[in-house]
């Protein structure tokens, strides 16, 4: 997949006195593949599932509590390294799609909202995200999350694409 790559703003590395190096970074986002989509069905599955089992093992607030607390940690991780790392990304998509799912849940379930209300509040949330992200960064391109603020947009644009296939596909 990606590394970090460092270069100069001119490929023979010379630059003029005074010019500033640049630093580009490996896109923090693996290339879409096969066993991209493949991983990415699984982990959807496993979301599901791990959502279903934590609420009914521990009760729904401290599942949620847990997976919060677990999401944050991933993505602090996840924002913490300079290049796409596939463990800790994908761990990342684990606990964006365990949460992602129990954000669904806890609003049917906990709060009584109807899925029919929810999919297009996540819906929209999505389409804001996505709005905001291109008015700020002129590109929804996933290959170019090279900056946290573009990192951030692409996270917060996952989250809402779980919660939106959970209370949509339940």
């Amino acid at each position: 997949m990606s590394t970090e790559h460092v270069l100069d703003d001119r490929r023979d590395g010379h630059r003029p006195p005074g010019h500033a190096r640049v630093r580009v970074l490996a896109n923090k986002v693996p290339e879409v593949t096969v066993y991209f989509w493949i991983i990415k069905v699984l982990t959807t599955g496993m979301g599901e599932t791990a959502s279903d089992f934590l609420a009914r093992l521990l009760g729904p607030v401290p599942a949620v509590a847990l997976g919060a607390l677990a999401l944050v940690a991933s993505l602090v991780l996840q924002f913490a390294v300079r290049r796409y790392v596939a463990w800790i990304y994908w761990t990342a998509v684990v606990m964006v799609s365990v949460f992602g799912t129990m954000a669904a849940d806890v609003l049917h379930v906990g709060l009584g909202v109807p899925y029919a209300v929810s999919a297009p509040a996540f819906l929209i949330a999505l389409a804001a995200v996505f709005a905001l992200w291109f008015a700020v960064e002129r590109t929804l391109s996933i290959h170019s999350v090279r900056t946290r603020r573009r990192e951030a947009f692409y996270w917060a644009a996952v989250l809402a694409t779980f919660a939106l296939g959970t209370a949509a596909g339940d």
